[in-house]
């Protein structure tokens, strides 16, 4: 990377970046690089459901009245948000699942998202009946439409199949001991598929399901999928579905939900097949612990997570695999960091991924504080869709159950937050991907602190972990020198300097993240001087424009 001045780095992070760089375009035509991006961990992905994604609430009761005029989320109303995500630097979308949903033992009045019913048909309920065209169509150019923002499009792969399905095609399910269907851990809505004969080969029945989801997908202009509960398929599964689907599109991005904290199947006789099997058999990425993040009381805990992925990546590499990790601190299967930590643990979490070698994801809606709380949750339904008479949903996280609202909260400083530490992850790819990381030693425990350096420019971050108490303390930075410039990216409270101490009185859940410059020896002259901080300079920190001394 050639060396910028601090100057020029902050000016090019706050004004160029805010414009679109076509690199996946050759001459007009969308050439997909979803892979390329992913294993450069250079994707900044947001997690969408379209059933509610520009849906219209009008009398604002979270639940969308069809029958009363109110319009549910449709592929088509939601091309016109997607200029909102490009502008706070969404470059890949997951799109939950978009296939029919089950009605029978149904969960929610819509059904379920990952109750899918039928692999080679897109969801019915969001086809747009106000225009001539069929579903099919409307997702087409809605993935058009995304690839002219530069927006990459993954879609979720189900994992398990609707009861309705299991109804109509019984012997494509996995049944127990007394010849029952299983069902995987509290999702009732759903049953295990067979995916081996009893002889341990592929059962073809389900594996050619699959195949024509991915000729589905492919179609449609889909640049990658994620793998709903990948674990529970085997490995010759996968390795032979991923051959597949990449045969026709070197660059399609496979993601497993996986993770090396599971290790249990989702209910007894399913297969299970760990995060580094899943790795060998083609997979791209996997989600590594980071939702076990709120739970790390020790900044050894993270060090630790961040060592054991830089070490599968590093073994893949050998192998000339790439693989990289997908940030999985806030999925639509966590509970909203809002309701865990308020706006400061959100913030803390948007500037972490920022500022990580990993690939960023969150869920729409938590870039202004959605705390994914319905009025309706869990009352008895005026209408329903299914068997199901109850708003069913999962409390504190997106809901994927019913005819929703559209996602979001009120917060618009912290969807600045938001747009700004994606324009910084985009800028300092190259930092945070070639550098060095190292976790610093702090004074006080619930202080983390941790550093990328490359060449002469680094990233320093600083958080308060502890979510109710202020935290003081200090860090010694004894590899830097009065020579060195620090920029505060965020900062809310002003740290000092003693000698080479950072003296720090953090608010609970706070994160400071600075750039530093350290200048090339060949090319400063031994008697200049410069402070820590630039002199003379105007700075804009979250509490506007700051003198230094």
């Amino acid at each position: 990377m050639k060396k910028f001045s601090i100057k020029l780095l902050i000016t090019a992070i706050f004004m160029s970046i805010s414009m679109p760089c076509f690199a996946a375009y050759n001459n007009g035509v969308w050439v997909n690089d979803a892979k390329s991006l992913f294993l450069r961990n250079k994707a900044i992905i947001l997690g969408i459901n379209i059933r509610s994604f520009n849906a219209v609430d009008k009398n604002n009761n979270d639940i969308i009245e069809i029958e009363k005029g109110e319009t549910p989320g449709y592929f088509t109303n939601a091309v016109d948000r997607l200029d909102e995500l490009a502008a706070l630097g969404i470059n890949t979308i997951h799109v939950l699942p978009v296939t029919p949903a089950g009605k029978v033992k149904a969960l929610g009045t819509a059904g379920s998202l990952y109750a899918m019913s039928d692999f080679s048909k897109l969801n019915s309920q969001l086809d747009d009946p106000d225009n001539d065209i069929d579903v099919f169509q409307e997702a087409k150019i809605f993935v058009k439409e995304c690839h002219k923002r530069n927006i990459r499009v993954i879609f979720d792969m189900p994992s398990c199949g609707s009861y309705d399905m299991y109804l109509a095609n019984p012997d494509l399910f996995l049944t127990d001991a007394s010849g029952q269907p299983i069902v995987p851990s509290d999702w009732t809505d759903v049953r295990v598929f067979k995916t081996q004969n009893a002889d341990g080969t592929l059962n073809d029945a389900v594996f050619n399901l699959y195949k024509k989801y991915i000729d589905m997908v492919q179609k449609l202009g889909v640049d990658g999928i994620r793998a709903d509960v990948a674990t529970s398929k085997p490995y010759d599964f996968w390795k032979n579905l991923i051959s597949y689907a990449q045969r026709n599109d070197k660059e399609f991005l496979f993601i497993a939900e996986a993770s090396e904290s599971w290790n249990t199947p989702i209910a007894k006789d399913v297969v299970f097949t760990p995060y580094y099997k899943l790795l060998e058999a083609g997979f791209d990425g996997w989600y590594g612990s980071f939702f076990n993040f709120k739970d790390w009381d020790t900044s050894e805990k993270m060090s630790k997570e961040l060592s054991l992925i830089k070490s599968v990546r590093s073994e893949f590499a050998l192998k000339k695999q790439p693989k990289a990790v997908l940030g999985s601190f806030a999925t639509h299967d966590v509970e909203s960091p809002v309701n865990t930590g308020g706006m400061p643990y959100t913030n803390m979490l948007i500037w972490l991924q920022a500022t990580l070698p990993l690939n960023t994801y969150f869920v729409d809606g938590i870039q202004t504080g959605d705390a994914y709380q319905y009025k309706y949750a869990n009352q008895k339904a005026e209408k329903s869709y299914t068997d199901d008479d109850y708003y069913f949903v999962h409390k504190g996280k997106i809901d994927i159950f019913n005819f929703s609202r559209k996602p979001g909260g009120p917060n618009k400083n912290l969807e600045s937050d938001f747009q700004m530490a994606n324009k910084l992850k985009t800028m300092s790819n190259e930092i945070l991907n070639k550098g060095e990381l190292q976790f610093l030693n702090t004074s006080n425990p619930n202080i983390f602190a941790y550093q990328i350096k490359l060449k002469y420019s680094s990233i320093l971050v600083i958080f308060n972990k502890d979510l109710v108490y202020q935290s003081e303390g200090k860090i010694n930075l004894k590899d830097h020198t009065e020579a060195d410039m620090m920029f505060p990216l965020k900062s809310t409270t002003q740290p000092t300097f003693k000698k080479k101490d950072l003296i720090l009185d953090m608010a609970p859940g706070e994160i400071i993240v600075f750039l530093i410059s350290k200048p090339d020896p060949s090319q400063v002259p031994k008697t200049e001087k410069n402070s820590w901080f630039i002199k003379k300079e105007i700075i804009t920190t979250n509490k506007g424009p700051v003198k230094k001394k």
